[in-house]
């Protein structure tokens, strides 16, 4: 196989190699996004049931400051019950006392009402608590590990990106450019194995007379169809791998 085609094989590895990295090292953010989004919709709801909760004991205790405050006047009033010198003004001072008792009631009410609701917001406060904590534990770990795989990543990427300027200044400037005109215009894919005598890239059967220039390997050569550069890997032979070929000799 002719140098230069084997460095621009090499070239291709390279920077199929490289484009997976980039890829890798541009979703690793975009994960970390999505897990520190779906946390902060967590920590928001917590907010939220944590407000419910703070105002529903705010009125609870409200309410028991009403039922206090009634209770003092219905002692008040029955206290001037005691001075009332007509059935008017006694009738006058139990309505009142009766409109109080009603406010009790109606308060009572209320606190029992707010009472069952307290339950499963008070629940799902501490199990909210319970299960962030985790979570976070959980989304910082996950992001120690992007941040390492993220240096691994560019670590490989720096030494490809070496490895591949020095191919390129090793090969024939015709074979390079070649090589990227035909990646840029194939969505990064500018070398195809031909097999079973067809591009692996495009699927064309190749005519039978390029099949057989093809394998001579006397000349970079390209596919008629997709115009990637062809190369072609005889099947090895099970004597090859044996020595049996030799021992023919």
């Amino acid at each position: 196989m002719l140098s230069d085609l084997k460095l621009v094989i090499r070239l291709q590895d390279i920077d199929n190699r490289l484009a997976d990295l980039a890829r890798e090292i541009a979703t690793l953010p975009k994960h970390i996004a999505v897990i520190e989004k779906k946390l902060t919709s967590h920590e928001r709801k917590l907010e939220a049931d944590r407000a419910a909760l703070s105002a529903n004991q705010k009125e609870r205790k409200k309410c028991e400051g009403d039922i206090q405050i009634q209770e003092q006047k219905i002692s008040k009033l029955k206290d001037q019950m005691l001075l009332a010198k007509t059935n008017e003004q006694y009738r006058a001072f139990q309505s009142e006392i009766d409109f109080c008792q009603g406010e009790i009631r109606k308060a009572e009410d209320r606190i029992l009402e707010l009472m069952g609701e307290s339950e499963p917001l008070d629940k799902n406060v501490k199990a909210a608590e319970t299960g962030l904590k985790a979570e976070k534990i959980e989304v910082e770990a996950e992001k120690q590990t992007a941040r390492e795989r993220t240096a691994v990543d560019e670590r490989a990427s720096q030494e490809l990106q070496t490895e591949r300027a020095a191919i390129v200044a090793q090969t024939g400037r015709a074979a390079i450019d070649r090589y990227e005109r035909v990646r840029k215009a194939r969505k990064g894919i500018g070398v195809a194995e031909v097999v079973e005598g067809r591009c692996s890239a495009c699927n064309l059967a190749l005519r039978l007379q390029l099949f057989q220039e093809l394998k001579r390997g006397d000349e970079i050569m390209a596919c008629e169809s997709c115009l990637r550069i062809l190369y072609y890997n005889p099947p090895v032979k099970v004597e090859d791998l044996t020595g049996a070929a030799q021992a023919v000799r």
